[in-house]
């Protein structure tokens, strides 16, 4: 008796031929997903001097709050980074309210003239006292011509431990700010930070850079640290940062110096401690710190500015946290 297998080949052929229609469709989904490609993107650190620049003029006679500084001049902050043009930039030591700046809301000030939207983290708050008669703060900014989806601040440890001869030393709040942004509906990780300034208290800035490593984890977007470190590339408490960032000025400019500061009419800059720091898929096309006459008044810092590319990936706003 001899049994037919006709059936059980057109059945067989029927499910090839499902399957074949239905790789393109599923193929077709796939290639419909949102797409971003690589993204150029002007990056920019500055240390504004809370708007105070480098002019010879008479300080006016001390009062009770303290009144406006003499070489104070926040449109020339805005007139330094209009030339640069960055689509992100972060800004240390940038006031609110503060008697010394004329009591100026300088994020609000900084983002209305540049047409940018801000992300401010406010390291101390004071209430009214001798700097001014209303309540002010003082921290770091973060400048974006990109929507900001996330904004926080956290608070860094500006403590030296107390040691069998000395006590606990209190230091200048410092903190690391946080900017998520959709970058051509790509999501990007934009840090700013300003550490400790006092060459003997490295213990501290110690402190301030491991937890910034721990804060940011690891990279699950393309990821920028950006500001005023205040140590030189070869301080050891730098080498942490150095291995897990890549640092922008010394991939665009081997070799060359890179001082940021002290920016002056008359002398060069001698030191470099101003820095963007990169998660490892963002590439590099120019760094550069402007020496002009401009930023020479402007503040006492330089400003880095880097060309950067960011790479292609999945459209979406990025993890919540």
């Amino acid at each position: 008796m001899t049994t037919s297998v006709r059936p059980r080949v057109t059945a067989l052929l029927v499910g090839i031929v499902a399957l074949a229609c239905a790789m393109p469709l599923a193929n077709q989904e796939t290639s419909q997903e949102p797409q971003a490609g690589p993204r150029p993107l002007r990056a920019m650190t500055y240390n504004i001097h809370h708007g105070t620049g480098n002019d010879d003029c008479t300080p006016p006679p001390v009062t009770l709050p303290r009144s406006t500084e003499c070489a104070f001049d926040i449109d020339r902050i805005a007139q330094v980074i209009r030339e640069q043009a960055p689509d992100v930039v972060a800004l240390q030591e940038v006031d609110r309210f503060w008697g010394r700046s004329g009591t100026t809301d300088q994020p609000a000030l900084l983002a209305e003239a540049l047409g940018m939207y801000p992300c401010y983290g406010a390291n101390l708050n004071h209430n009214p006292d001798v700097h001014a008669s209303v309540p002010h703060q003082y921290g770091t900014l973060i400048l974006s011509k990109f929507d900001i989806l996330e904004c926080r601040n956290t608070f860094l440890p500006s403590t030296r431990p107390a040691t069998d001869t000395t006590p606990a030393v209190n230091r200048e709040q410092r903190g690391l700010l946080e900017a998520l942004v959709n970058v051509r509906g790509v999501p990007l990780r934009f840090y700013n930070t300003h550490y400790e300034h006092t060459s003997q208290y490295t213990d501290v800035r110690t402190a301030q850079i491991n937890a910034t490593i721990e804060l940011i984890g690891a990279f699950e977007e393309d990821t920028i640290l950006a500001g005023d470190l205040n140590a030189p590339p070869t301080a050891p408490e730098m080498q942490p940062l150095f291995a897990v960032f890549r640092d922008t000025w010394v991939i665009a400019n081997p070799g060359a110096p890179g001082y940021t500061i002290s920016a002056s009419p008359t002398a060069e800059p001698t030191r470099r401690i101003d820095y963007l720091l990169l998660s490892p898929l963002v590439s590099v096309a120019a760094a550069a710190v402007p020496i002009s006459p401009l930023t020479r008044f402007a503040s006492d810092h330089y400003p880095v500015v880097a060309d950067l590319s960011l790479p292609g990936g999945h459209v979406g706003i990025g993890r919540k946290r």
